[in-house]
């Protein structure tokens, strides 16, 4: 029914007044289903790798910088004011951070929650809560809520990380809090590589850690990883994500990180698989492999050492495209939050045998 004008003019009075009318917003603020903010988006690796190439030239860590990393801005966060509250998703922050031979970044702690995922080079070590950790390629590694850490280069090559954390979600909620050490470094209490080598066994845990420990495994090797994906392969595919597993937490079993979920999965050559939606976000590094993914129609080439977001409730599927070589995904969600809120949901695309039509395909800025 179309407002009147005395109505549209009763409106616009409560406006002024700092009130608002709930019949003519009840269906913006209580929508058919959730429409996101963010939107599907991909970032080619040479495009990060020369502005953090760039970086390395103007700014030394641990001299005036913190850190050395770019992040991701989707665009349809980008309006979001500062420039850092528009994350990769709305509750998601994803960045690559290089660390240059003989730099030490400094320690700091803060309220969000971390992860990183190693991309490529050897030599680097992060110091977290007392523990000096190794950085391989392939290896996933957890910061928890408020405990020191810092990173150190040790090695003669740049190495490379992704970055996760639950920035946006924490900046929302007004709950964010940083402490910095008064040392470059925090002092080590532990011998180095501890949880890993108290973890050697995998999915063994010592007896002292079967109350719930908030991170008991700070690093999560991929020779494992590998291997649990290689034991996978000998089965059938998941319909839709191949074979993938998740980092967990070995004394709890839940996420390996309490807010932030983090997967590993594989694609084998050819694999197609099929398209669903869900309530929670992901943000994706191809760490090995060319292929696609389709988004509500729209085809997103990608190929390794690319990043892409698939946003809340978007239709999506993945495709190897090389009849002869695998694909590895990592990927990071919010998962835990949805969760905890009982607000996730799954729905499978029933159309084309579960295939979307590509309408459009994406093209991105190198």
């Amino acid at each position: 029914m179309n407002a009147s004008k005395e109505i549209l003019s009763f409106n616009k009075k409560l406006e002024g007044e700092n009130l608002g009318p709930l019949w003519s917003s009840i269906h913006q603020l209580n929508t058919i289903e959730p429409e996101a903010k963010p939107i599907p988006y991909l970032w080619k690796k040479e495009l990060i790798e020369r502005n953090l190439e760039e970086a390395e030239e103007l700014l030394e860590v641990g001299a005036g910088a913190d850190r050395r990393a770019v992040f991701l801005i989707n665009p349809g966060m980008k309006d979001l004011k500062p420039v850092g509250w528009g994350g990769a998703t709305q509750t998601l922050y994803a960045a690559v951070q290089a660390v240059k031979p003989g730099e030490i970044a400094p320690s700091h702690r803060h309220t969000t929650t971390a992860l990183r995922f190693i991309m490529k080079g050897e030599g680097a070590k992060g110091r977290v809560n007392g523990e000096k950790i190794t950085f391989e390629p392939g290896d996933f590694l957890i910061t928890p809520s408020w405990v020191w850490h810092d990173h150190a280069n040790e090695g003669n090559e740049t190495v490379y990380w992704m970055d996760c954390l639950d920035s946006p979600f924490t900046k929302y909620m007004n709950v964010s809090f940083t402490e910095f050490y008064p040392e470059k470094q925090q002092k080590l209490l532990v011998p180095d590589d501890y949880s890993s080598t108290r973890y050697q066994g995998g999915m063994v845990r010592p007896i002292s850690d079967r109350q719930p420990s908030l991170a008991p495994l700070g690093r999560y090797k991929w020779n494992q990883t590998k291997s649990g994906l290689d034991g996978l392969s000998k089965l059938n595919p998941d319909l839709f994500d191949g074979f993938a597993v998740e980092y967990i937490n070995p004394s709890t079993g839940k996420d390996a990180n309490n807010r932030i979920g983090s997967r590993m999965q594989k694609l084998s050559p050819g694999f197609q698989g099929k398209a669903h939606r869900h309530v929670h976000s992901n943000v994706y590094h191809v760490f090995k492999g060319t292929g696609y993914t389709v988004m509500n129609g729209v085809r997103f080439d990608w190929s390794e050492g690319d990043f892409f977001v698939i946003p809340s409730w978007i239709w999506h599927e993945h495709v190897n495209t090389s009849d002869s070589e695998e694909v590895l995904l990592f990927s990071t969600n919010d998962l835990p939050i949805m969760e905890a809120f009982d607000f996730e949901r799954v729905e499978e695309y029933e159309l084309n045998n579960g295939h979307q039509e590509i309408k459009e395909v994406f093209k991105p800025i190198y």
